[in-house]
Parts: C-alpha cells; sequence; structure tokens
C-alpha cells in the first residue's frame, strides 16, 4: 500500500481517492513506524536496545485490529450451544447493487443487513415455527478485490418455539425427500424473499431522496424514472443468491464458523499470505477462480499494476459510522440474556445435552473493545533472541488530527498535496477563482500592515477563517 498509495491518488484525486480514503491510506503508512510512538527496550541478556512503534489501530489496516478480532470471537463463541447445528448463511447483491453500493455505503449496508435479516426471520417463522437469531459480517470484495457485497450469517438451526411450543429444531419436510438431519429453511423460499424485501427497501431509498444515482454511467441516469424501472425490472428478473451452508461436521465445529468470519471482521480485503509478489510496479496475488470436480477452487494468480492493485483494495474502506458485524433477533444485544437463557431452559426440558460452559451467558455490556497497541507487552530481543527486554520509554501516540494536520512533519507528500487543494477549491468557490493564491501571496503582509484597503472578502477571512468554514461544511 504504501508503494502505490501515491501514483492512486495522483491519478484519482477528483475521483475514488476522496480524503476519507487518503486519511486511511496515511494511518497505514505511518503504522508502526516512529511517527506513532512506542516502546524502547533494552535487553537484560545483551545490553542491546531497541524500538518497538505502535501501530495505526486503523480497522482497515492489515496488521492491526487484533484485539478486536479476539474480542468478537471471544463474544460469539459464547453465544453457541451444544446440542444445536449452525449453519452459515450467505446473502448477495446483485452485481449492479454492489456497484450502486460503492457510492451509497451506509444505505446499501443497512439495505443488505436488513433485507437479509427480513427474509430469514420471515422463512425460519414459518417453515421451523422458532425464534431465530442471527450474527451478520459484511463483505464487499470477491477474491480478486472487486466489489461484491454480501453478508455472511451464523444461524442456528434450532430455538425457542414461537406461541409456546417448546424447543423446535429445524427439519425438512417429508416431501423433500432429504436423507440427512441438516435442513434449514427451502432455498428458493428465502432467496424469493430476499429479492423481494431488498427491492421494496431500494424503491424507497429512491423516493425519500437517499441515493445518489449518478454514480456508475453505465447504469444511464437513474435520476429519470425510465431508467430506474428498468433497473427494478432487471432485478426482479434475476435469481439473487442466498446460500445456505450446512453444519461443519468431521473434526470441523461451530467455532470453525466463528473464526472464519474473524478472519475478515477487520484488516483489509487481502491477507499478506495472498500476495506472493509486489513491489512498485505490479503486485502478484492468488485468487479463487471456479471450481474443479470435487468442489475444490482452482487458486490462480492475479497480476495488477501496483496502483490499480491500491484502487481495489480502497474500494472496500468504509465510513466509521458503518458497522460491519451486526447481531439479530435473540442475539441482538436487548434480548441476548432472555434468549439464552430461554434456550437452555427450554433444552433441559426437550433433555438436549448441555456443557457447563453452555450455562455461561456473555454480559451484554461484552462489546468488541477499542484497540490497544499491539505493543503493550514486551517481544523477543531482535538481536539475540531472548525474551529478557524491559522497557526503558515510552511515547505514546499522537493524536490523528495533529499527525494528519497540513504542518505535521510525518504527513505523507500526496496526502499534503490534496490537503492543499481541498483549502484551494473551497476558498475559490465561496469568494471567486484566484482567491485562495491570491490570499496565500498577501496573507504575511497583510497581517502585519493590517491596511485599510484589503478587499472585504479578506477580510472576513482574517476575522472568522475557521469558523467560517466548519459552518460551510456543516
Amino acid at each position: 500500500m504504501r508503494l502505490g498509495a501515491a501514483s492512486y491518488v495522483e491519478r484519482h484525486r477528483d475521483g475514488g481517492a476522496c480524503l476519507q480514503v487518503q486519511s486511511v491510506l496515511a494511518k497505514l503508512s505511518l503504522c508502526r513506524t516512529r511517527a506513532l510512538g512506542g516502546h524502547e527496550y533494552v535487553c537484560d541478556a545483551c545490553d542491546s536496545t531497541c524500538v518497538v512503534a505502535n501501530s495505526c489501530g486503523d480497522r482497515h489496516c492489515p496488521g492491526c485490529s487484533g484485539s478486536k478480532r479476539y474480542d468478537f470471537s471471544e463474544r460469539a463463541s459464547k453465544m453457541l450451544l451444544d446440542g444445536v447445528d449452525y449453519y452459515q448463511v450467505v446473502f448477495t447483491l446483485p452485481s449492479e447493487l454492489s456497484r450502486l453500493a460503492l457510492g451509497n455505503r451506509q444505505s446499501l449496508s443497512d439495505l443488505l443487513f436488513a433485507s437479509a435479516w427480513k427474509s430469514l426471520s420471515k422463512t425460519i417463522r414459518s417453515e421451523q415455527g422458532y425464534d431465530p437469531a442471527a450474527i451478520m459480517v459484511l463483505h464487499t470484495w470477491n477474491q480478486k478485490l472487486q466489489a461484491h457485497w454480501h453478508v455472511h450469517a451464523i444461524v442456528p438451526g434450532a430455538g425457542p418455539g414461537i406461541r409456546g411450543a417448546g424447543w423446535q429444531t429445524s427439519t425438512a419436510p417429508p416431501a423433500s425427500g432429504l436423507s440427512d438431519d441438516h435442513y434449514l429453511v427451502d432455498a428458493i423460499n428465502l432467496r424469493t424473499a430476499f429479492r423481494k424485501i431488498a427491492t421494496s427497501h431500494l424503491q424507497r431509498l429512491r423516493k425519500r431522496g437517499e441515493l445518489k444515482l449518478d454514480v456508475d454511467p453505465d447504469f444511464g441516469d437513474l435520476r429519470t424514472d425510465d431508467n430506474w424501472d428498468a433497473l427494478i425490472e432487471h432485478l426482479q428478473s434475476v435469481d439473487w443468491v442466498s446460500f445456505i451452508q450446512p453444519p461443519p461436521a468431521g473434526s470441523s465445529g461451530p467455532n470453525d464458523l466463528v473464526r472464519y468470519l474473524t478472519r475478515y471482521l477487520t484488516g483489509g480485503p487481502i491477507s499478506d499470505s495472498r500476495i506472493v509478489a509486489a513491489d512498485a510496479g505490479e503486485v502478484t496475488f492468488m485468487a479463487r477462480e471456479g471450481k474443479v470436480q470435487g468442489g475444490q477452487s482452482v487458486q490462480v494468480p492475479v497480476t495488477l499494476s501496483t496502483e490499480e492493485f491500491v484502487r481495489r483494495w480502497c474500494l472496500h474502506i468504509q465510513p466509521d459510522q458503518l458497522t460491519k458485524t451486526r447481531y439479530f433477533g435473540g442475539w441482538s444485544n436487548n434480548r441476548l440474556t432472555a434468549y439464552q437463557e430461554s434456550c437452555v431452559s427450554m433444552m433441559n426440558a426437550a433433555e438436549v445435552p448441555l456443557s457447563a460452559e453452555a450455562m455461561q451467558f456473555p454480559p451484554l455490556e461484552s462489546e468488541p473493545s477499542e484497540f490497544e497497541s499491539d505493543c503493550s507487552s514486551a517481544p523477543k530481543c531482535p538481536s539475540c533472541g531472548e525474551a529478557a527486554l524491559r522497557i526503558l520509554a515510552y511515547r505514546a501516540r499522537p493524536s490523528w488530527s495533529d499527525l494528519l494536520s497540513q504542518g505535521s512533519t510525518h504527513l505523507p507528500t500526496w496526502h499534503r498535496k490534496s490537503l492543499e487543494l481541498d483549502d484551494e477549491r473551497f476558498w475559490d468557490g465561496c469568494y471567486g477563482a484566484g482567491f485562495s493564491a491570491w490570499y496565500l501571496e498577501n496573507v504575511v503582509e497583510s497581517a502585519y500592515r493590517r491596511s485599510a484597503a484589503l478587499p472585504s472578502a479578506t477580510q472576513m477571512m482574517l476575522a472568522g477563517l475557521e469558523t467560517s468554514r466548519s459552518d460551510a461544511l456543516e
């Protein structure tokens, strides 16, 4: 990312490389550097010293947020009960909506989560008659890092029966002819409900004016009724993907589903282990492509220019307000304790075996904790390999507002240029073309002389520069 960030931002500054994307790239470029502070150690075994820099803590950073993933894994694992099968269900938006989501990330993620849960809850209640629950995690990429918006859900195959029916386990209808016991709901019914709910939600978003509809020229102008109706007609005519994976078998168990989701909770769309070569010109990584007999995925190398690799990676930078992990039904925060107690009580009545661990419920406040520096514990000495390091000094990580300000000596050059251009566009937009350049040339002299001949616009700027911009941005 550090190798390709500058060229990507330079080429796409007026496109996909918005200031929020640049801020994330800047944080990643400073991760584990001395600019972020850290611990200084001395080795009692060999007397050498070393500095371990702090990490950036950004959720998109491949090397950070390990404690967030650990906390999620711990909390989710405590929700799983012995004697219950757990299914993975994947809900995927059609490619047209994945592209539309790039300009409407918050709205389309809410649509995807809500539509997936409503269709799942409705189908489980009508077909199986129990109170459902789910953990859902948002993914926005495919193996080649292209936009591919979908959610992975962990869903219990049993639960408290609705209307006082006792403990209920999902079973296949007699007419299905299935020979095993692994059945959640009818996949076609689930897929149909997902499509119907999602398209209705999409129509409401447009009616309320909550969508940016000029984000992809391939769609035509979706602000016109004809083009919008054509898109909706197309979406209603194609099959949407809702894939139900049976419970893990053999040496695998429900916790493997949790570990699978945990891997993609933070850290961006690709792990370092998939990258086989990288330099300033090209990046080569491995990706799954198609299937061979037996269902195994074929791994193929994908080579992209470094700039294109960074561009695809940046497609998956999400707004700070977007929550990628959500809990629904019986596992939602306001119902979790009562739901788990009800499950245990009904399972005991139905004589379903439970382990001692299954009787312990996670507290409602057990949310993933804020990231803490990975440097809080002393590592091994890089010189002699002994775990004999002693802290000499510690410098806390400065605030990001200071590190990413225009006056910071650590700010990447490409980001500084973007901030300057952003200021120029803002002030020229407020006071006319060329004002920013004129002001920068005259501000020092004007500040000293306080000349009465200054243009009224500049007097306004000197009197309330920051207040004026703050009000305008709001």
